[in-house]
């Protein structure tokens, strides 16, 4: 019997957020450990919620980016649990009237190549709902440690139907809402620091069949990757259950992204295990239309729309689009780029390979630049116009990047601009072709492409100072060719 996988996500976000999610107590990471808090987050006697209207602002605000519907009034809720991670023994979360209902997330799937676009699907969500983050527990050998500096902290949970059928869509997904989520300015959604964090629920039915089957829950997922690879191990592994005769369980197991290993953590709790009631301290809140259309007039573009635009508009290759779209700051510099007069392909070639290339060795983020979409301009009309050649072109900018200089000075400064004396480039021609009489014969016997070899000659010859347009004119002149 054929079995095919059904797979849920819920996908818990921390909020870039001043201030935590009921409290004043500053929001962060790297601070010592036990500083980031207040009477609130460690929940001392007398100390009561305060509802952090930023944090609910970036949830609507990925409601209106998603699709979602937004509750006209959303309420508080109790979710009861012990564990040492949480001072209050409860945390505040939404459980029957969350913030945001139904929404979809456009992923793309892996092209044929790098260099083609692929498939794009929408994956339905169930719900987005808001709730506050718990503290940090380590565990050493006889003892544990907790921080609660990360405790408070406004926590989106975004949780989707059981609608992915493969560990690449798993991937696809939280690869275009990171994305998405990075791009809004709503979280940095850093994996390493905790500020993204992914629980898989997995099964599997006979295929046709309609109901689902024993659901499985993931947990310490904490690479995209790592979510990739446990998904594929915990299909492997129901499958071979039912192989065997077995009967799957439902439980929570954890995942060992360095192993490769899960093993069974507790039975899965139910929604009744957690005795919910609404919270007495906080006040239901009520989103009215003019509060979304002053949220939805803030919202960017979608970065899969920039694609959409960038190649429809701009004619622009799908390999730049696809860096692009991943960083806002670069997108929003590359179309500036073209604003100031540059040729779209050639702002994207500069932009995505060249000023990565320099930012990354540098180790610089794109806004500490010296170079900036003008310099590009000036130097791409530098290329045109036949000042500088193209291999020129990529020390100048390397120059550019280092001094923030313009292309003019740097070319004026190192001596580069290209010569156009039409005398002096023939003599430099009739040079190589008399140095080269093998490659003149191999042309004349119909081969071409040796030209190149007597260009290069003519380059050397001239110390990359001869324009090769004209070159190319001259030697083909002289070829009759």
């Amino acid at each position: 019997m054929s079995y095919e996988p059904i797979i849920g996500l819920e996908v818990h976000v921390q909020l870039a957020t001043a201030s935590k999610m009921f409290a004043s107590a500053a929001c962060g990471s790297g601070a010592p450990p036990n500083t980031l808090t207040d009477p609130v987050v460690l929940a001392l006697p007398g100390a009561l919620p305060v509802l952090n209207k930023a944090a609910l602002d970036a949830v609507i605000r990925t409601g209106l980016l998603l699709g979602c519907r937004i509750n006209p009034v959303c309420r508080w809720d109790r979710k009861n649990y012990f564990y040492p991670d949480s001072p209050k023994n409860y945390q505040i979360s939404q459980y029957d009237q969350p913030v945001c209902l139904g929404g979809e997330v456009e992923i793309e799937l892996p092209g044929p190549t790098p260099a083609v676009m692929g498939e794009h699907r929408r994956i339905p969500l169930t719900r987005i709902h808001l709730e506050e983050d718990v503290g940090k527990l380590t565990h050493g050998a006889g003892d544990s440690l907790i921080d609660f500096n990360r405790a408070g902290t406004p926590l989106m949970e975004i949780v989707t139907e059981p609608a992915l059928r493969s560990p690449d869509e798993a991937f696809a997904f939280l690869t275009a809402l990171r994305t998405l989520l990075v791009c809004a300015g709503i979280s940095d959604c850093d994996m390493e620091k905790g500020q993204m964090r992914c629980d898989a629920n997995i099964s599997i039915r006979p295929v046709g069949e309609t109901k689902l089957g024993t659901k499985v829950e993931l947990k310490n997922l904490n690479s995209i990757s790592y979510v990739r690879a446990g998904i594929a191990k915990e299909i492997a592994r129901q499958l071979a259950v039912v192989a065997a005769g077995g009967a799957l369980t439902q439980e929570t197991r954890l995942y060992d992204g360095e192993s490769g290993r899960s093993a069974a953590m507790r039975s899965k709790e139910m929604a009744h295990d957690y005795r919910y009631f609404p919270d007495p301290d906080l006040l239901p809140v009520h989103i009215d239309e003019a509060w979304q259309a002053d949220l939805r007039a803030s919202l960017p573009e979608r970065p899969f729309d920039r694609q959409r635009r960038f190649i429809a508009d701009l004619s622009l290759a799908y390999s730049a689009c696809a860096v692009l779209i991943r960083d806002r700051a670069l997108a929003d510099f590359f179309e500036e780029t073209v604003h100031a007069g540059t040729a779209p392909q050639a702002a994207a070639n500069w932009t995505t390979n060249d000023l990565l290339r320099e930012l990354t060795a540098a180790s610089l983020p794109l806004r500490e630049s010296k170079v900036t979409p003008a310099h590009i301009a000036g130097l791409a009309a530098l290329v045109k116009q036949g000042v500088v050649s193209s291999s020129q072109a990529r020390d100048v900018f390397s120059e550019m990047f280092a001094s923030g200089e313009t292309a003019a000075v740097v070319v004026e400064r190192k001596g580069l601009r290209q010569s156009t004396d039409t005398t002096q480039l023939a003599a430099w021609c009739d040079a190589a072709l008399a140095a080269h009489a093998g490659s003149v014969a191999q042309i004349r016997a119909g081969n071409p492409k040796a030209i190149n070899s007597i260009k290069g000659a003519v380059m050397k010859l001239s110390a990359g100072k001869a324009n090769p347009r004209l070159v190319d004119e001259i030697l083909r002149q002289r070829l009759g060719i």
